[in-house]
């Protein structure tokens, strides 16, 4: 068994962002054994063991369905050794402090995962110090783990009814394109069933084993339930087939609505992108993700949402641990070719990714741009951080005026010379196949700092350098080295500055060398100091819309605070600072004091209200 030390990554945030205070590599072991103790959980080591499908209704050999409400109490660790659905209808209410385990099989058939379906509701709502955590079933949970160790099982799947782009029959198939449906698709690698479908158009017939007629309709504000510290490790399992692209992610979110809750969660040691939206309108808001084998986040077909103070760390690939590949991979419909759809269009503030200098691509991952902006790539990128990546950002071309034809490629979209395939009556018209399919200004990039994104061109070391790029990243050789991409236009160059985009070699306050020992068991970093700089504030602030914090610092963290991520109380999961509201009586930091507040004060003196 490989072993991992748990390492303090507030102390790495804060040296990878703005710290406050200069501080030294110390990074010591950290046990879950006791996660959940102050909620009253026994030590997870001497929790019974529970099937989870013994609590659900058997399906098949590979699957099972929870068909009534269920709670999962933290004193025992439920196991999951095949998938296992939670119905239309029905809310799985996971307490904090609890355990879920889903075991490895080498049959991606059999693959274990959790999938909330359309309809359903996961209620996993746990507290800084007592989160919930799925994870594999080889991990002790004592800090001994390995994050090498990547696919243990498939992962958390949510499912939803808010809006996507696919359409029938442009983009029908398997995977992640559509069903028979205008807005319905299957789950990417889970086999092609009712209880895989997502998004909205057709009709469910059958509602836990029960006959049906219920007419799906897209609902932007769809409630699939809570994710609050909640940490799922090790999953990515191949699921329903044995080829690249079949993996799980760490959490997959296929539209899932706005009135869903995700926040404080992480995901760690995926074997596929660590978190995905495939359409949908959710939110999210202090996320981490850690050490994934392919993208940090990976949005496409549809996805509307926001993004805010999150946060993604790679392994250290360069010495074996993982290939990783983007940190965001933006698409607006992956592939389709439909005439007129809304593309994804999502607002991200405030994050902070970290590379690992990875210039060599293995079949899956050819990427390795801060941003990677693919087809008809729309979005808005404000205020983030970005640091080791071959290229900054990276904008596809192959549909725009300079490849195809066609327009409204990522190029397109972001460009200030863009002077025809401009459509103003944007979406209609606005589609991969359309004459005119650009919208001006759709793809925005402000204010944000790239540091060291200029690895060079090894394939050919004419010393161009990768900050920004444009056209098709592709490769040759064997191994595989990254062969073309070009460089900025002056123009381009021009644009980028004046949008408030930096590109430092170096800025003070920020650091990314690390070296993990020989086991990657732990990690060592460099000597941080804390220098403020010009290149990580901003005069452009989020807006006021009641989910996002006005702030006016570029990057997840605010160098005046103690970080949001903390791993005192566990793995390297954001738990919220005691100084986060910088009220001392909000004990549970919801924005004020009151009962809630008080209850926790009592429990810790083991007081009785009589």
């Amino acid at each position: 068994m490989k072993k991992m030390k748990r390492t303090r990554l507030s102390n790495v945030i804060s040296a990878v962002v703005i710290a406050v205070i200069s501080i030294t590599s110390s990074f010591g072991q950290v046990s879950d054994l006791n996660n959940g103790s102050e909620c009253g959980c026994p030590s997870v080591s001497s929790r019974q063991e529970v099937d989870l499908a013994t609590l659900a209704v058997t399906l098949s050999a590979e699957q099972s369905e929870i068909q009534t409400n269920t709670t999962l109490t933290c004193d025992k660790i439920y196991t999951l050794d095949k998938k296992i659905f939670v119905g239309y209808g029905i809310t799985l209410t996971i307490e904090p402090g609890t355990v879920i385990k889903g075991k490895y099989t080498n049959d991606p058939v059999k693959a274990s995962c959790l999938i909330v379906e359309r309809g359903g509701k996961i209620v996993a709502d746990g507290k800084p110090n007592c989160k919930i955590i799925m994870t594999g079933y080889a991990d002790p949970l004592d800090g001994s783990y390995s994050v090498t160790n990547v696919g243990d099982w498939g992962g958390l799947v949510i499912c939803g009814l808010a809006s996507n782009n696919l359409q029938y029959p442009i983009n029908y198939g398997t995977g992640k394109k559509g069903a028979k449906w205008t807005g319905v698709g299957y789950i990417e690698g889970a086999d092609n069933t009712v209880k895989t479908l997502w998004g909205a158009g057709d009709t469910i017939t059958t509602v836990c084993g029960a006959p049906a007629n219920i007419v799906t309709t897209f609902n932007d504000n769809d409630n699939s339930g809570i994710l609050r510290f909640v940490s799922v490790r090790h999953a990515g399992a191949l699921v329903g087939g044995s080829s690249a692209g079949n993996e799980i992610n760490g959490i997959s979110l296929y539209s899932v609505g706005r009135n869903t809750k995700i926040e404080y969660v992480e995901t760690v040691s995926a074997a596929d992108d660590n978190l995905e939206l495939f359409g949908g309108t959710v939110d999210l808001k202090h996320c981490s993700v850690l050490y994934g084998d392919d993208d940090f986040f990976d949005y496409d077909l549809g996805w509307t949402g926001r993004m805010q103070f999150c946060f993604g760390m790679a392994g250290d690939s360069l010495t074996g641990l993982h290939s990783t590949d983007n940190g965001f991979e933006a698409d607006a419909d992956d592939n389709g070719s439909s005439t007129t759809f809304d593309r994804s269009h999502p607002q991200i503030y405030n994050t902070t990714l970290v590379g690992n200098g990875h210039i060599i691509p293995t079949a899956d991952n050819t990427g390795a741009a801060a941003i990677q902006a693919k087809e008809l790539t729309e979005g808005d990128f404000i205020n983030n951080v970005f640091v080791n990546f071959r290229s900054g950002l990276h904008l596809a071309t192959s549909r725009s005026t300079t490849g195809n034809g066609k327009g409204g490629d990522a190029y397109d979209n972001w460009s200030d010379n863009t002077t025809a395939y401009v459509n103003p009556t944007y979406p209609t018209g606005s589609g991969y196949g359309a004459a005119q399919n650009a919208k001006f200004h759709s793809l925005v990039v402000k204010n944000n700092t790239f540091v060291h994104c200029n690895l060079k061109n090894i394939a050919t070391p004419n010393g161009i350098t990768y900050w920004i790029t444009k056209g098709t990243m592709t490769t040759s050789g064997s191994p595989y080295v990254y062969k073309d991409a070009t460089a900025a236009s002056a123009a381009d160059t021009l644009q980028f500055y004046n949008d408030g985009n930096r590109h430092p070699a170096s800025t003070p306050g920020i650091d990314y060398n690390w070296a993990w020992n020989s086991g990657h068991t732990d990690f060592t970093a460099n000597k941080y100091y804390a220098v403020p700089s010009s290149n990580l504030t901003s005069n452009i602030t989020p807006p006021n819309d009641g989910f996002f914090d006005v702030v006016s610092y570029r990057g997840a963290f605010d160098a005046t605070r103690s970080s949001w991520l903390s791993t005192d109380n566990g793995f390297m999961l954001p738990v919220a600072s005691k100084l986060q509201n910088g009220n001392p009586t909000d004990l549970n930091n919801d924005g004020i004091t009151d009962i809630n507040d008080f209850s926790i004060f009592i429990g810790k003196f083991n007081q009785l209200d009589q």
